[in-house]
């Protein structure tokens, strides 16, 4: 009697990922299976770097004494005197805030570039260029624009508040952080949703005309972040643009610490693309899934950080909802 030998995969496992029209940079229209799964997880990851992070890590031992070693004082204890030294602190600042809570946002909006390129050598060195720029675009529309808002009307703004928090309520520096945070994080699993199929890709149709329109937005998102931006170094900026009442010195100011937020990541990412963009790339082709995961994951990680972070762990840490769980060291 003749045996049948079957593979040891299950015929789920062989069914191929479903496909169809890619809508969007984000959104290829391969789609993985087990899409639920992925949003699981990704969730779960976001809430468990909420449980670990420590502000006062990221704030103090890195940002601080990256700005004062570039600065070459205590940048927080130095008056800023002048409008080019206003200029040097922000982007200073803004390097030193690239691993603060609220600008891991920007490696989310970056991850699922990595291993596009393919084509010449010259080819492979231009293309990161490109969503690199047009994501510049954005972030400067959006940054000069609340900047020169900052320098017209800034000490009337929630952001100027030297109002101290107290147990049970919240400042309305506090107030204004949770919005913009917190919208900002729901796009972000909302962009995961849609690279995985789930939702519609709210850029399919404007991609149509301008394909590069996905990236103009996340730099505009990622710029969102100084609407809200808690970082003591910040709002010692914030604070000397306001009182300036110089418009342009405030947009001045305020692109370049969003210019200053993404250098590292970055250069990052034109390292990862050009040293190993072309072996990524065949691995994506491989299995073009495999590019809306990491889509997906990184959005949907970032987004579900960033609201619970700024959202619901910030109330607990304000003792008006009673619980939330944090590491030892955070």
């Amino acid at each position: 009697m003749t045996q049948t030998h079957r593979s040891p995969r299950s015929p789920v496992d062989l069914r191929p990922d479903s496909a169809g029209a890619g809508t969007s940079t984000f959104v290829n229209g391969h789609f993985p299976r087990r899409r639920a799964l992925i949003v699981l997880l990704s969730v779960l990851g976001g809430f468990l770097l909420t449980v670990v992070w420590s502000a006062e890590f990221v704030d103090q031992t890195i940002g601080d004494n990256v700005a004062n070693t570039l600065l070459g004082h205590d940048a927080k204890e130095t008056p800023i005197q002048g409008i080019a030294a206003g200029i040097v602190f922000a982007f200073v600042s803004g390097i030193a805030g690239t691993f603060t809570a609220c600008n891991i946002a920007a490696f989310g909006a970056i991850a699922p570039l990595t291993g596009t390129t393919a084509g010449s050598r010259l080819h492979r060195f231009a293309q990161p260029l490109k969503p690199l720029g047009w994501m510049s675009v954005g972030m400067i529309a959006v940054s000069a624009t609340y900047g020169a808002i900052v320098g017209l009307v800034g000490t009337a703004m929630p952001q100027f508040s030297t109002a101290p928090t107290t147990p049970g309520g919240l400042s309305p520096r506090s107030i204004q952080s949770m919005v913009v945070f917190g919208l900002i994080g729901l796009v972000m699993v909302y962009l995961g949703l849609a690279s995985l199929g789930i939702v519609a890709d709210p850029f399919a149709r404007i991609a149509r005309r301008f394909p590069n329109a996905p990236m103009v937005f996340m730099g505009a998102l990622i710029a969102g972040f100084l609407i809200g931006r808690p970082f003591p170094l910040f709002r010692q900026m914030f604070r000397d643009a306001a009182e300036s009442g110089n418009p342009l010195y405030g947009a001045a100011a305020f692109t370049l610490q969003s210019l200053g937020n993404i250098v590292i990541m970055a250069v990052l990412f034109l390292l990862l693309a050009w040293l190993a963009g072309s072996r990524l790339q065949r691995w994506f082709a491989e299995r073009p899934s495999r590019l809306a995961v990491l889509t997906a994951v990184a959005f949907i990680v970032a987004g579900a950080f960033t609201f619970l972070y700024w959202d619901v762990r910030l109330l607990a840490r304000r003792e008006i909802i009673p619980w939330y769980p944090l590491a030892p060291w955070a």
